[in-house]
């Protein structure tokens, strides 16, 4: 399942990646691509509470199918017609609703064939394959666009999702919900908001999404930048940055598993404060870093693709183990419902800031727009403090 999600996300970073050559191309603002790259979890906020909170009803690997077939036809329908900021918008939209029906969904689908005393570690494995994904996506979209263009870009990455779709149909297994299932009606959350520490670990969820997605939606653009303030012939001038964000995003998808298991002997809780303060400090110092020496550039790079992903799967383990077993894909619907409008609003505040601080040829203003996210990051601990609470120890 982790192999499936993987691969099924090879078209998620494309847009992402491609930025400078839009901008280019169809003249848009940083605000608008920051807009496009949001839209896709704006579909995916939009879909994600009945995708998933439809698993503690029927089969999730029925969902999981569909959605699947979906990525694959948002793919190629963005390399057949979009052409500017609204029909890109549109195409995106339903590659996030693709999202919406496979992330959440295939980790129900996962934690209800393993043991309960695997969950947080399942978890863990699953929610770092996103992370091999956009790894992926990253690196594939580089090259490819390279030697074939944007168009066709897209539509040669539409087939990690139909391979996907063909490994899941095969391998995940058919399981129809338990006896206990809920009382109340689909889209009735009130038994989920009741359920304090599981709305605790959903708002701190939000703002990580926020800081983490506009990270990887600007994360090439910001290198690219960086490498045009280094001077001719230095270090790092010729790489490609596409490349780069692709091993960032590879080599840091360990930190998220190492985590849990400290949190699982030191305390989720404390683990989560101290992971979001380090990435707030670390990504303020990587904004403003840009006109530095490019290797300086690239290991705080490094290190806030570490911090930042080290707190995920230490999170959503957290809500699972809170969540009432009745409502366990309900309190996981709205985990992704709530999380990822920190997912769609991150990267269109960053481009707002962006503009606003003077344009993405300033130096000052990437400090101000990685600088605005560690101020939105700092909502999450007080979120873990007050409605989760320090005291109780959760393994």
């Amino acid at each position: 399942m982790c192999v499936v999600e993987a691969i099924g996300m090879s078209a998620f970073a494309t847009f992402p990646t491609l930025i400078p050559l839009f901008q280019q191309e169809w003249g848009i603002s940083n605000t608008e691509a920051g807009w496009i790259s949001g839209v896709y979890f704006a579909g995916y906020v939009g879909a994600v509470a009945v995708l998933t909170a439809l698993t503690d009803r029927i089969d999730a690997k029925r969902v999981y199918l569909c959605s699947m077939a979906l990525s694959v036809v948002s793919a190629a329908g963005f390399a057949l017609f979009a052409s500017g900021l609204w029909s890109a918008s549109f195409w995106r939209l339903l590659q996030g609703i693709g999202l919406a029906g496979t992330y959440m969904p295939g980790l129900k689908a996962l934690i209800d064939v393993l043991p309960k005393r695997l969950h947080s570690r399942g978890t863990a494995f699953y929610t770092s394959s996103f992370g091999i994904g956009a790894s992926l996506s990253y690196f594939l979209s580089g090259i490819l666009s390279n030697v074939l263009g944007w168009e066709w870009t897209f539509a040669v990455l539409a087939i990690g999702p139909a391979a996907a779709f063909l490994m899941a149909l095969a391998v995940l297994e058919s399981r129809p919900p338990a006896h206990d299932r809920p009382s109340t009606r689909l889209l009735d959350f009130r038994p989920v908001f009741v359920n304090r520490q599981a709305l605790g670990f959903t708002l701190a969820y939000t703002v990580h999404n926020a800081e983490l997605f506009a990270y990887r939606s600007w994360i090439v653009a910001y290198l690219v930048f960086s490498q045009s303030q280094q001077a001719s012939g230095a270090w790092g001038v010729g790489l490609s940055m596409a490349t780069v964000a692709a091993l960032l995003n590879l080599v840091s998808m360990p930190s998220s598993v190492l985590t849990n298991e400290l949190a699982a002997r030191v305390g989720r809780q404390r683990t989560i404060i101290g992971v979001m303060l380090a990435s707030a400090l670390v990504g303020t110092a990587f904004g403003f870093s840009g006109s530095l020496a490019f290797w300086l550039v690239l290991a705080l790079a490094l290190a806030h693709a570490i911090t930042i992903t080290a707190d995920s799967a230490t999170i959503t383990a957290g809500v699972i183990i809170v969540a009432d077993p009745r409502y366990k894909g309900t309190t996981m619907a709205m985990h992704s419902v709530i999380g990822f409008i920190g997912a769609f609003l991150g990267p269109i505040v960053f481009g707002a800031v962006l503009d606003l601080a003077g344009g993405e040829r300033n130096p000052v203003a990437w400090g101000f727009a990685f600088g605005s996210m560690a101020v939105v990051l700092m909502l999450g601990p007080l979120a873990v403090a007050k409605l989760v609470g320090l005291k109780r120890r959760m393994y």
